[in-house]
Formats: C-alpha cells, structure tokens, sequence
C-alpha cells in the first residue's frame, strides 16, 4: 500500500508506474493524485493526442484494457484516466465488509476466478500510465487482485480524516502554504467546515489570497472572507455551554433560529454532541495533563485548558442525561413526538434543559 505524499514526491520527480489504482472515502487525495498523472505527464500538445479520460458507467474492463494496450500517437507517453471507477462492472466487486462475510467454498470460488484486469497487471503497456480512481469503494486486499495490485502497481487507499483530526490537518495545510492560524480561528473553521478536505482546501485557499504570507489567520478575516461569525457560530456557542453563560447562548441560539438555512439544526446538533462527548473523554482520562487531554480529544494545545474548565462543571452523570436530551430533541427534530414547535424554539428548549 502506498503513502499519499510518498506518491506526490515520486510523481514531482517523474518517476511514474504502469498503474494507479486510488481507492478510498476520501475523494480528495484520490483528485490530487489524478490530476498530477493528468496534467504534469504530457505536455499541452501530447495531451491532445495521448490522453484519454474515460468514466466508469460508461466503458467496460475490456475497453478499459483494450485503450491501456495502444501506443502513444506522438511522444513517448501515453494517459489513461478511468473517473468513477467504481462504476466499471467486474473491478471491485463488493465492499470489503461483505467480502469478510464470505467464507468457505465461496470465497474458494470466488479467489479461484482470476480478474481480468491480473494478466495487464503482470505485462503492462510500457508506454502507458493507467489511472483508476474509485471514490468511496475499496478493494478486498486478501483478494488475488489486490495482491496483483500491490506487486505491479501503486494501490492507494484514501482514507477519511477523523474529525478529532481535522484541526491538524488544516494547521498543517496552511503551514504547508507559508500561513499561521490562530488557536480560536482553528476551531471557527473546523466547526463550519466540517471533514469535507475539498470544501476547507477551497475556503482556505480564499483566505490564503487575500493576506500575505507569514500572516497569521484571526477570526476576524475568517469573518470577512468566508462569513462565518466571529460572534455566532458553533464554536462560540460550545463555549457559552462550556462557560454556562446563560445570556451568550440564548443569544446564539435565537440567532440561530431566526437564520436556520445557515445554522440548520441538525448541525447545531451534531457540534454540541462532539462538545460534550470531549468533556466527558476528559472526564475518564488516567492522564489529565493538558498534552494527554489535548491529544485525547484533538484539539489545539492552547485552548485544551477551556475545556478542561468547562468538563470540572458538568458531572458525568449530568453529561449523560445531556445525551439523552441530545437524543430526545434529534428525534424531536424529525417529527417524532413534536407538535408544531420549529427548529428554533426545540433548540431553545434543549438549551435551557442543558443549562439549568
């Protein structure tokens, strides 16, 4: 299996393999990875004549072989790129989850069939680089093809980044563009932006351009440039919770309802129950230093410390029935034993429920 930035160095260097197969849920690494093979491979002319971009409900292993097995018109280098290759019948098959499901005579059977695409592997187009980006699916690597794939060729899996991650990797990102960012505007933008790497590449990208390098991000221009508010987002709301300002959160919160497209509850929901899960982690930390705590539940150094404070006022016990309310008003959100309330008013009651 290959590692994404060992990858990267390789293809800066032009030092390129027969096949890629980029798999993964995470769709971002796999579009960076495809576009290197896309763009930087062939100069503008050769692209006209050796590039071939093909999608995957629409061509078969056959053609996909076939195309792979050509010669370049020009140059000395042929491209292959097979987009939403998923959706080619016969390449993946199941997921892996089913595939541990298989056993005995079918996966006898089923390991005994040689995949089409096994013998291309073992004598490839040498003039050729073929491309297969499946977005969200995965090979079974017990398989003879997975195998095939790791010898002859680079497999790469691109996993999802786990969401106690994500202010890493935002820090890291920025650091790697010549960019600092503040402890607070860390938490704005991972709390709006979610786990999606495209969307935080893109909006990141927007402030990169509008300072100057070495700057260091501030909610403030976070304000600015993206619109998130520096005054009513969810981080500011976590921390009236953590803090028990009762006036600071009923503000958000009306906020919020009187601007629900932009604050849907469901995702109100989902941030106060990452909040509170992190207090309750520190609740059972054997280390309570602020390294382990910090490490434990992911968040930046420097602000570990708020919620070290926030977890010392809610009890085990009145973090767990805060779950449960979390559960009755996501139920609730849904139209389950809810009359007529909106979504602004059922986030009031909740609110005023985890407070007092």
């Amino acid at each position: 299996m290959s590692d994404f930035n060992t990858i990267l160095a390789d293809l800066k260097k032009k030092h390129y393999r027969p096949v890629y197969f980029l798999m993964g849920e995470e769709p971002y690494f796999i579009d960076i990875i495809s576009s290197h093979l896309e763009k930087d491979v062939l100069d503008e002319t050769e692209r006209e004549f050796n590039l071939t971009v093909l999608y995957g409900q629409d061509v078969t292993l056959q053609a996909i072989i076939s195309e792979a097995k050509g010669f370049p018109m020009i140059g000395e280098r042929k491209v292959v790129i097979i987009k939403e290759a998923q959706n080619v019948k016969g390449l993946i098959g199941k997921d892996s989850a089913e595939d541990e499901e298989e056993t005995g005579e079918k996966q006898k059977e089923k390991e005994g069939k040689k995949h089409p695409l096994v013998a291309y592997l073992e004598q490839p187009q040498p003039s050729t680089i073929l491309v297969f980006c499946c977005k969200y699916k995965t090979v079974d690597k017990r398989t003879a093809f997975a195998k095939a794939l790791i010898k002859h060729a680079v497999l790469f899996h691109s996993e999802k980044i786990r969401d106690y991650k994500i202010q890493e990797w935002i820090t890291h990102y920025m650091k790697g563009k010549g960019y600092n960012i503040g402890p607070k505007a860390l938490m704005m933008l991972a709390e709006f932006l979610g786990t999606d790497l495209a969307k935080i590449v893109n909006e990141t990208d927007k402030l990169m351009i509008s300072i100057k390098p070495g700057a260091e991000i501030t909610p403030e221009i976070i304000q600015v440039n993206i619109g998130i508010s520096k005054e009513y987002n969810s981080f500011e709301l976590n921390d009236a919770f953590g803090k028990r300002d009762v006036l600071k959160a009923n503000r958000i919160i009306n906020y919020f309802g009187a601007n629900e497209k932009d604050h849907p509850m469901v995702l109100t929901m989902a941030s106060l129950y990452s909040y509170f899960q992190k207090l309750l982690i520190i609740h059972f930390l054997p280390d309570k230093s602020k390294e382990a705590a910090s490490k434990a539940i992911g968040v930046h150094p420097f602000i570990v410390t708020e919620y070290m404070n926030s977890a010392k006022g809610y009890s085990v016990g009145k973090l767990k029935q805060i779950f449960s309310y979390l559960h009755e008003y996501d139920l609730k959100s849904k139209g389950v034993d809810n009359g007529s309330a909106t979504h602004g008013e059922l986030m009031k009651e909740l609110t005023f429920k985890i407070l007092h």
